[in-house]
């Protein structure tokens, strides 16, 4: 459709008028002839619309669903949560716990797990998405034969209930029927979002097949992009982009090293790029020596980039590799890194302006579900780095106001590479603000978007 948004501020230009056709920008100027279509933006900024380079599409989905135990600061908060959803629930019934980690209540097991809820089939999601904990009920129901090999078992044989990486044997075992996506479609476009990429290893022809009808049918309005862990092609209406493959690495079961190897090889044979899930320096070394001895690609990213040690910058930035790091861990776990971390460590947290100073790519993300999807949350963060607490952790990481937000402008499919603009012939992908760019930037926040166009179409406002 044909559309003209009136009175923007445009790259700090006031008072424009911007003309869309066909879900692509047509024309920047003053007093532009009127359209049958129009938007008054009331002198607001009109940005490029946010991506978020890293996201789980479906868990942030099933997470609506969940009892959520981030920022419980006791055993007893986590057992009256999941007490609370428990008691609305008929006996028999699943019941799903996410964002749960050991400093709350120990290492929880099966048995903890039958107190919690013995009349129901209970499995509980640590916050690294690595580990599930089942009851006893909810092992029941996952019947006998092809165990995989993730089930962990005590001395005697027994399965403990914890379940390391297991999400698509998981999955198929329960049959869970797909959450619905409409709520985060909202909720994103909401936030300004006009584009993702979905991190997910597990996802496969199934699980990306829901994600485009979804696109398709307008519950996801966003572009997508979709990572996976092995072959993927994009349907011939666009209704996804494949992005790279994903390699997920563990400190406990890290992979052999040749295999690794042959993973990034794998990917080059589809013509793919490679991303890495890295949180620890161990998981960092192993990529960065991976890399070093397959080749590295533009394109090619690191996952988090939780731990990375000063002496990793100068690899990163040869390599040519970018870092989708998410800010928000800062606020929402900061103040458990500062008591469980290495004072001598706390630097290496999720670096931001010390890795954009040695040459080296940083793009924005959320994680979601396993941090908050608000990038102006994340934004926030990463220019103020504090935690919930307030306390400023990394303060050498801090950028600019500009900077933070230039971290979600990238295109998805160049992050850290290809800045996206409002100009002639650029994607009508929008995000329209109440205030003025400086204004908004003074105190970033999610209630400044006034709204918010995909293709040259309003999803929100």
């Amino acid at each position: 459709m044909s559309l003209l948004i009136r009175n923007v501020e445009v790259a700090g230009h006031p008072g424009l008028d911007v003309r869309i056709e066909a879900g692509r920008i047509v024309g920047v100027g003053s007093s532009l002839p009127r359209a049958a279509n129009e938007l008054d933006g009331q002198g607001g900024a009109l940005i490029p619309g946010l991506c978020d380079h890293h996201i789980h599409l479906f868990g942030l989905a099933a997470r609506a669903d969940s009892v959520v135990l981030e920022g419980a600061a006791s055993a007893s908060e986590v057992m009256s949560r999941i007490s609370a959803v428990v008691a609305t629930r008929p006996a028999g019934t699943w019941v799903r716990a996410t964002g749960y980690h050991e400093t709350m209540a120990g290492d929880l097991d099966r048995d903890d797990l039958d107190r919690l809820a013995p009349y129901h089939r209970l499995r509980i999601q640590h916050q690294t998405g690595s580990l599930w904990i089942l009851n006893s009920r909810a092992l029941e129901s996952l019947g006998d034969g092809n165990v995989p090999e993730g089930l962990e078992r005590d001395a005697t044989g027994r399965p403990t209930g914890r379940l390391w990486r297991e999400d698509v044997w998981l999955r198929l075992r329960i049959g869970v029927v797909p959450p619905p996506l409409a709520p985060i479609g909202r909720q994103l476009a909401a936030f300004g979002i006009t584009a993702v990429t979905d991190a997910s290893v597990t996802t496969d022809v199934g699980s990306a097949g829901q994600l485009a009808q979804a696109h398709r049918s307008g519950d996801l309005p966003q572009h997508l992009m979709l990572m996976s862990g092995g072959a993927l092609t994009a349907p011939d209406d666009g209704a996804f982009a494949v992005g790279p493959v994903k390699v997920l690495l563990d400190d406990h079961a890290l992979p052999d090293f040749e295999d690794f190897l042959e993973r990034i090889a794998s990917a080059r044979v589809w013509g793919r790029c490679v991303a890495v899930h890295c949180v620890t320096g161990a998981e960092l070394a192993i990529t960065l020596a991976a890399f070093e001895t397959q080749g590295a690609q533009p394109g090619d990213r690191i996952e988090h980039g939780g731990m990375i040690p000063v002496q990793a910058k100068d690899s990163l930035r040869r390599l040519g590799l970018t870092v989708v790091t998410q800010s928000a861990f800062v606020r929402e776990r900061g103040d458990r890194y500062i008591s469980g971390i290495d004072p001598g460590d706390h630097g290496d947290l999720y670096r931001c302006a010390s890795l954009l100073a040695a040459g080296v790519p940083v793009v924005g993300s959320s994680d979601a579900p396993y941090a908050t999807p608000d990038p102006w949350t994340a934004i926030r963060t990463a220019v103020d780095r504090k935690t919930s607490a307030g306390v400023v952790l990394g303060s050498d990481e801090r950028v600019s106001r500009e900077v933070a937000l230039g971290m979600y402008l990238d295109d998805p499919s160049a992050p850290g590479r290809r800045p996206r603009r409002v100009e002639v012939g650029e994607p009508a992908d929008l995000c329209l603000l109440k205030s003025t760019l400086r204004q908004a930037l003074e105190a970033p926040d999610a209630e400044m978007v006034r709204a918010t166009l995909v293709d040259g179409e309003v999803v929100y406002g």
